[in-house]
């Protein structure tokens, strides 16, 4: 699977359980640790953690693969999955404005923000 379909697919487990803010950043160029980042919000410190259950599952359905790394999805502030090629980034709605990592990455052609097929 191509790394923006994978990217799509952890959007779209993302989107399922209504994560707020949804945006694929291809960070390709600026770096050699991934090509995309998915970023996303939840409203609470327990839907943050559904949201990482959710992705974990889909992915895992979908193509067999687990992540390399999981940090942070304990506490529910923030949790990051790591699938490798593919880096997905769950906020609590105030830690993401706090931290706002989508600003460091972008270079004005590079987001796409996630809509779900209608």
């Amino acid at each position: 699977m191509e790394s923006y379909e994978f990217a799509k697919l952890c959007a779209k487990a993302l989107s399922g359980k209504k994560a707020e803010d949804i945006l694929l950043l291809n960070v390709a160029d600026q770096t050699v640790v991934c090509s995309y980042f998915v970023i996303a919000s939840g409203r609470s410190t327990t839907q943050v953690k559904a949201l990482g259950e959710a992705v974990e599952e889909a992915v895992k359905k979908e193509t067999g693969l687990s992540p390399v790394r999981t940090e942070g999805f304990r506490e529910g502030r923030w949790g990051v999955l790591d699938f490798g090629d593919v880096v997905v980034h769950v906020f609590h709605e105030e830690s993401r404005l706090f931290y706002y990592l989508e600003r460091l990455w972008d270079s004005g052609r590079n987001i796409e923000r996630y809509q779900e097929d209608l």
